[in-house]
């Protein structure tokens, strides 16, 4: 009964941080920004969800806090970026599809955490 509560417990207190953006490409030099602003995230441990949208689970709000402040200090100076928090719970309530095809949902990779 126990092993339920924390379970559940995890599913509330466990985030995924979702970076949602519309960067301009017009120019070669804007094209190279969206391009850093892109691996920034995947160094940053974010993994592509869409072409502009990328996510990162993270075990507790205060790992996701960081990775947002990671985030806003990488900000490129134009463009349409959001940042939202939703927990492990409400994201495993997603529906996602391949034209109607509903695609199974992965269970997130095991992230080890040094502090």
């Amino acid at each position: 009964m126990e092993d339920k509560f924390y379970s559940r417990l995890n599913q509330y207190r466990s985030l995924w941080v979702l970076v949602f953006f519309d960067l301009p490409t017009e120019t070669r030099k804007e094209r190279k920004i969206a391009t850093k602003f892109r691996k920034n995230l995947l160094d940053d441990g974010f993994a592509m969800f869409q072409f502009s949208i990328y996510m990162r689970f993270c075990a507790s709000r205060e790992n996701a806090d960081v990775h947002t402040k990671r985030i806003r200090n990488m900000l490129p100076e134009k463009g349409k970026i959001g940042i939202m928090q939703i927990t492990d719970k409400q994201f495993g309530m997603m529906e996602i599809f391949y034209g109607k095809k509903v695609v199974e949902k992965e269970s997130p990779a095991q992230q080890l955490e040094l502090f």
